[in-house]
């Protein structure tokens, strides 16, 4: 009788359970809405697939292709002085040390807790406690804990595998800042190069401005110019000598801009020098377009990271409905009103263990709205991966364009200088004989200025546009195998979802897109 008792009584434990856990909060048709976009189905444009296919990846010391040692120097000391890049940098230390608390949740926790009080008791025939009158006993406890979370639905390890995937978001970030601060140096660099040759130009100009003056006042003094003609001809000096001006404030300037590029004082950019750079470097595409084209650039991986870690955030909130089952054990001493060690005494030990379960059965739609907030969060994130992705085909296509172009006006603009120089001298020949006047002059010499200032704008931007390529390109700082793999850009649910519409029951293989599966649960009614 009592056996059957005792089993009458397991089965209607074994119900209650199974009646609770049939009663747990339901996630509902609560999933993601948005996918991440398969590279390959984008059109990369007839400007990339026209590219030099013979190129290779920029090098990670891009910026050397420039032939300036002083470049070089520059680039390499913001690299190691820049605070933003140690901001940067210091973000990597502390997503890794927040993955590691959050790994820290897999492993059995172990805690110790002593408490040790003494108690003197009072002498007083009306309070105090009799035989303890005026005596001094102890109540000391010491216990030792284990517990260990079993993880039966991945919660833990999906939480850790977020927090790492974050971690690897902001590796990828801090390499994006790295690429930023090569660029900007390389680009203040070109700049100050620009000011350089403009002015250059501007002081060639004020000279034969000078010389056309004095020729003006020879030929006034000889009876053969005006004093108008001397006039027209000493006008454009002062506007030319604060074009001088105005190049060496920005100059200086540049100077100042490097500095604090690298960290330093305006002072430490006192030292530079005239840049001397390179236009023969190398500035064509890779063979492989255009799924490996954006797979280099640092601000695509961290976007794939922080795709694969929200899709870890749904699996969390998954987790979350589902019973939470620890393992507990304790082992301790305990003693009240005794000598100072009878707590470790054998008579005094305690141990409890056995396991702890915690589900949720009605909770007022919490869960379900953590879900949702979770796949929103997914949804923001593969948007803005698709979103990084178009921007970067079409950087990498405009440089291409704009490179392509500056190769055609550098010529032309050339081209524009011959004409003008040979104009210029013809005119002032003509001047110099009393053959025309100096309206001619004026005019050939603006226009030789123009042609000339147009050569070193031409140069100038296209250093630049090469600069912004090597940018566009990701720099040789990341290879496309730093990102995470697509099985981990999409939760384990909706890959499930997807396997089950494909007809499999294992979830996609090796050769299956996630991109693909995305775009069937997306497409799919939930």
């Amino acid at each position: 009788m009592q056996f059957s008792v005792r089993n009458g009584i397991s089965a209607l434990a074994v119900l209650a359970i199974s009646l609770i856990i049939a009663g747990c909060a339901s996630p509902g048709n609560v999933a993601p809405q948005a996918h991440s976009n398969d590279p390959m189905s984008l059109d990369a444009g007839a400007a990339i697939r026209a590219a030099d296919l013979d190129a290779q990846w920029p090098a990670v010391d891009w910026w050397r292709t420039y032939q300036d040692p002083q470049l070089n120097s520059w680039v390499e000391a913001a690299l190691a002085g820049n605070p933003t890049l140690a901001v940067a940098q210091a973000r990597v230390r502390n997503a890794q040390a927040l993955a590691a608390v959050n790994a820290a949740a897999l492993a059995p926790q172990v805690n110790g807790s002593l408490s040790i009080q003494g108690q003197h008791w009072p002498d007083n025939a009306y309070y105090g406690p009799g035989p303890l009158a005026d005596q001094t006993t102890w109540n000391n406890t010491g216990v030792l804990s284990l517990s260990y979370h079993l993880d039966l639905w991945g919660r833990d390890k999906n939480a850790a595998e977020a927090a790492l995937d974050l971690a690897h978001a902001s590796a990828a970030d801090a390499r994006a800042a790295q690429l930023e601060i090569e660029a900007n140096v390389v680009r203040t660099y070109i700049e100050m190069s620009l000011n350089y040759e403009l002015l250059d130009i501007e002081k060639s100009t004020l000279a034969q401005q000078q010389q056309v003056a004095d020729l003006a006042n020879r030929r006034l003094k000889g009876g053969l110019g005006t004093q108008l003609e001397v006039s027209q001809a000493e006008t454009p000096l002062p506007e030319s000598e604060r074009r001088i001006d105005a190049l060496e404030e920005s100059i200086a300037l540049g100077r100042n801009q490097l500095a604090a590029l690298a960290g330093k004082g305006p002072g430490a950019g006192d030292t530079i020098t005239r840049p001397q750079l390179a236009l023969n470097g190398p500035a064509g595409l890779p063979s492989t377009l255009p799924a490996e084209l954006i797979g280099h650039r640092p601000d695509i991986v961290a976007a794939r990271w922080t795709v694969a870690a929200q899709a870890r955030g749904i699996d969390v909130a998954h987790a979350d409905f589902y019973p939470n089952i620890n393992l507990l054990a304790s082992v301790g001493g305990f003693a009240a009103m005794g000598p100072f060690f009878q707590f470790l005494h054998a008579q005094n030990g305690q141990w409890t263990a056995g396991p702890a379960a915690s589900l949720p059965i009605l909770d007022g739609g919490r869960l379900r709205a953590q879900l949702g907030a979770a796949s929103a969060g997914y949804d923001i994130a593969a948007g803005q991966y698709n979103q990084a992705i178009v921007d970067a085909l079409k950087e990498i296509s405009d440089q291409v364009v704009r490179i392509r172009s500056l190769e055609t006006q550098a010529k032309d603009a050339q081209r524009s200088v011959d004409i003008a120089t040979k104009n210029y001298r013809l005119s002032r020949e003509g001047y110099r004989r009393g053959l025309t006047d100096y309206v001619n002059v004026l005019i050939a010499q603006t226009q030789q200025l123009r042609a000339q200032e147009g050569v070193a704008r031409v140069q100038a931007e296209r250093l630049n546009a090469r600069a912004t390529l090597v940018a566009a390109l990701g720099g040789g700082l990341v290879e496309p195998a730093d990102g995470p793999s697509e099985a981990e850009t999409w939760p384990e649910s909706e890959r499930r979802k997807a396997a089950k519409r494909a007809g499999t029951s294992t979830g996609p293989s090796a050769n299956t897109s996630v991109g693909a599966a995305a775009n069937a649960t997306a497409t799919a009614p939930h």
